[in-house]
Parts: structure tokens; C-alpha cells; sequence
């Protein structure tokens, strides 16, 4: 048995949560939130990314959404959404979806308001992040249609079947608002060419809106200013900054764990547990897709000379 599996100590796996209106998170909501329950905006926060492997970090950025929405007194968070990206996306040493998934549900077994959807994760082609906005959007809905019909169906009477009528009537304001949860670096990936699809970063922003967790030490005030599209939706951008100086990254778990490092107090314990047991991140990983064109490159690459032509 090798060393890393003799430092093994299993830990309990437990099904990812459905993602319902109902659960309003933990106790830690600010006072100013819960004081205007009835007028804030209840906001879902959904983050997409490789989770390779899924960090300290990673799950303190929801936290910290979270803190900044509620202190503004405007919003309500209800749930947060880890959404993995799939093989298809060709990153260097990224690992196979089934294993991030499985390290992203020992990562929030213990939450009681994250959860993790595999939609993006499972589909054979890279799905942009604004197609992802889209598809848990359509879910929002769907639940709220869900919730109103079960709702109807308690009540009796002449009144039960006039609201029948009116079930699938929706009202956008009474459905969560879907927000972009991400790190600086995602919005500095902005202004990358053929990364991005200008429209997409319109829709992206000013449809859905967007909460950017930066370190202190970053510029993302310059960032906006110096894009016309960021400049124009900057109200739709929430910047949080990290105070406490935390320079967790999943490239430098990668690189620890092949040098045999520990990473404890970095990553979840039962991820770590996860890692060893199976062997992950070693040199093979990391050199996966090694000289591959990323997805999103080779995809606009190809749209762009088509349009030449």
C-alpha cells in the first residue's frame, strides 16, 4: 500500500441536496437582511469552474458573496451552486468530471446552503458559462411554477380553482435573481481575446449580474474602467475584496500534492481523503491535455473563420 493511501482515513459521502426556494441557509443571514425580508431581492449564487480540486477558497467566496449582498440590505441569498466544468473544456491537467464531483460533495457535506448541480459537468461539449446562467435560470422557474402549484393545490373550494387558472402565471419578480459568482481573474478573462463572446459578457452582466471576489492587491476598479462593456454594466457588479490575504489556488494544490506536500488546512479534509485514495494530481494529471487548444479558443477560433469566408 502506497504511502499516500495509508494516510487515507475514509470520511461519509452524501447526496448532493435539491436545489429548493424553501431552504433559506444557515443562521449567519445579517441582521439588515432579515429586517427587510419582505423587500429584498432573494438572489441565488452560482459559481462555475474547473474545481480542480475544490479549495478553502473556493467555498469561502460564497461566504463572502453572501456577507456583501446581505450587508447591502437589498438582497437575500437563498443557495449557493457549485457547477463544475466538463471534460470537454480540455484545461491543462485538468482531472475527469466524476472525480471533481465527487471532491465538490465531500467538500460541502457540511453546508447547509451550497449545493452541487452536475448539468454542466455531464454534457460531451464545453457549454458556455452564459448557456449555464441560462439553464439554472429556466430551473428557478420551473420550482417557482412547481411551488405555487403545490401551493394551490392545498387550498379548497371555489377559491383552490380559481387560482388554478392562474398557475403558471409568473411574476420575474417573484423568482430568485441568478447571480454569477467568480474570482478577479474572471473578469480580467473579459478582455482576453477569443476567451469570451462580447454578447455574452453583455447577457452575462446585464441579465443576470455578477458578484467578482478580489484580493487587496487587485485593480478591478481600473479593470471596469478600461473596458466600454464592463463600464456600461458596472452597476450590475458587485466587488467584494478579501482582506485576509489568502493566496489558495488549485494550480498550487496541484503542484504541493506532486511534490508531496501537505495541504491540510488548504482543502476540505474529506477531499483530501478523496485525493490520496485515489491517487490524484500526480505529474501524468497534470500534463492531461497537455498542448491542447482550450475549448473556448478553438471554438471561436473556428466561428471567426467562418465568418471571414
Amino acid at each position: 500500500m502506497s504511502l499516500r493511501i495509508a494516510r487515507l482515513v475514509r470520511s461519509a459521502w452524501t447526496p448532493a441536496r435539491p436545489l429548493t426556494r424553501s431552504h433559506l441557509g444557515d443562521k449567519s443571514t445579517s441582521r439588515s437582511a432579515m429586517a427587510n425580508r419582505n423587500t429584498c431581492t432573494e438572489v441565488v449564487l452560482l459559481a462555475c469552474g474547473s474545481f480542480n480540486p475544490i479549495t478553502n477558497m473556493h467555498l469561502r467566496m460564497f461566504e463572502l458573496a453572501r456577507d456583501h449582498l446581505h450587508e447591502t440590505g437589498r438582497y437575500l441569498v437563498l443557495r449557493g451552486i457549485i457547477s463544475p466544468v466538463g471534460d470537454a473544456y480540455k484545461k491543462k491537467g485538468l482531472v475527469e468530471a466524476n472525480h471533481r464531483v465527487a471532491m465538490i460533495e465531500k467538500a460541502i457535506q457540511l453546508s447547509d446552503w451550497l449545493t452541487l448541480d452536475t448539468w454542466e459537468s455531464k454534457q460531451n461539449e464545453w457549454v458556455e458559462t452564459v448557456k449555464v446562467l441560462r439553464h439554472h435560470c429556466e430551473n428557478l422557474k420551473n420550482q417557482f411554477v412547481i411551488d405555487k402549484k403545490s401551493a394551490t393545490q392545498c387550498r379548497k373550494g371555489k377559491k383552490r380553482k380559481i387560482e388554478e387558472k392562474d398557475v403558471c402565471v409568473i411574476d420575474e419578480r417573484d423568482i430568485p435573481q441568478l447571480m454569477l459568482l467568480c474570482g478577479g481573474d474572471v473578469l480580467e478573462s473579459f478582455g482576453v481575446p477569443d476567451l469570451w463572446k462580447k454578447e455574452d459578457i453583455e447577457e452575462i452582466l446585464g441579465t443576470f449580474g455578477m458578484v467578482c471576489i478580489s484580493r487587496h492587491a487587485c485593480n478591478l476598479q481600473k479593470c471596469i474602467f478600461e473596458s466600454d462593456i464592463l463600464w456600461q454594466c458596472r452597476n450590475k457588479i458587485h466587488l467584494v475584496t478579501e482582506w485576509i490575504d489568502n493566496d489558495i489556488s488549485a494550480t498550487k494544490v496541484r503542484r504541493a500534492l506532486r511534490r508531496g506536500h501537505s495541504i491540510k488546512y488548504v482543502v476540505p479534509d474529506p477531499v483530501i481523503d478523496y485525493i490520496l485514495w485515489h491517487q490524484l494530481y500526480d505529474q501524468h494529471s497534470e500534463d492531461r491535455n497537455s498542448g491542447v487548444v482550450l475549448a473556448p479558443f478553438q471554438r471561436y477560433k473556428e466561428e471567426s473563420s467562418r465568418n471571414a469566408v
